[in-house]
């Protein structure tokens, strides 16, 4: 009597070559469309709200602009490249000084820790630094570096770099004492003790020192552009109000919105990446 072959159940998602995808998963895709659903359902309301109040009459066309205007300038700027050149060049400013200011910036935050006189004594000066209204910098950069794209990257770069040289030295100032201590007793050296706990120990504030910065990277590079700039989304949105064309302003200003946006969607990925790693 010969043995029957054993046989393998088949499940019905292997036959299909597809995964199962788990319950909290299909949560979290929920949650994500809901979420975008009700972010567009806002977007939206506010947009109605705005056509309706300029066609009525209850607000000015010439004083808060109108969507259909804005939609108008978007397709004119558009065809004739316009939209697209004022776009990359703030991008590639802002982009530049951000990467230039928030490295160095953070490095120089955390290599502070392995010299604790040298952050007393740099304290007083990072507070001050930092509470400069950043606008006041413009016309020295301008004047030193001149009036071409160098000047907007330099601007974006000495305000991204305080942020992030605060940041990057709060965080080692809340690294565990314990932890430091703990390896003090095992006999390690102060740079390793620096590399193995207090720089992954402080990765979060770093992070969250570039996610602050993206901002500020467009605000050096827009307000660059407003002194002394005939290209750019500041240039844009400043030649335009000059001009009460404020459908075009309001387009300058959208187009800034979605580079942040974007800027800061690309933050989160490493965020998530060194959060995970």
């Amino acid at each position: 009597m010969s043995a029957s072959a054993p046989t393998e159940k088949v499940q019905p998602n292997r036959v299909l070559g597809r995964k199962k995808t788990s319950p909290a998963k299909r949560a979290r895709r929920l949650r994500v469309l809901r979420i975008t659903f009700y972010q567009l359902l806002l977007l939206t309301g506010i947009l109605a709200t705005w056509e309706l109040a300029v066609s009525t009459g209850l607000i000015k066309v010439y004083l808060y602009g109108q969507p259909t205007g804005v939609w108008k300038e978007f397709i004119k700027g558009l065809a004739d490249g316009s939209l697209w050149h004022h776009t990359w060049i703030t991008a590639v400013e802002a982009l530049i000084g951000f990467g230039i200011g928030s490295v160095f910036g953070s490095a120089g935050g955390l290599a502070l820790w392995m010299s604790p006189g040298l952050a007393l004594v740099l304290r007083p000066l990072m507070v001050a630094a930092n509470g400069v209204p950043k606008i006041a910098l413009a016309p020295l950069i301008i004047v030193w570096f001149g009036v071409g794209m160098e000047s907007k990257i330099a601007i974006a770069a000495i305000i991204t770099f305080i942020v992030a040289l605060i940041t990057a030295f709060a965080g080692t100032e809340e690294v565990d004492d314990d932890l430091i201590r703990l390896m003090r007793s095992l006999g390690a050296k102060r740079f390793q003790i620096f590399r193995k706990i207090v720089v992954p120990a402080s990765v979060p504030w770093v992070v969250s020192g570039f996610r602050l910065n993206v901002g500020f990277a467009l605000i050096g590079a827009v307000v660059g552009e407003y002194i002394s700039s005939e290209e750019g989304l500041g240039y844009l949105t400043y030649y335009s109000g000059v001009l009460y064309n404020l459908n075009a302003t309001w387009l300058g200003i959208i187009a800034l919105m979605i580079l942040a946006l974007i800027m800061d969607y690309v933050v989160g990925i490493f965020e998530r990446k060194f959060k995970w790693s």
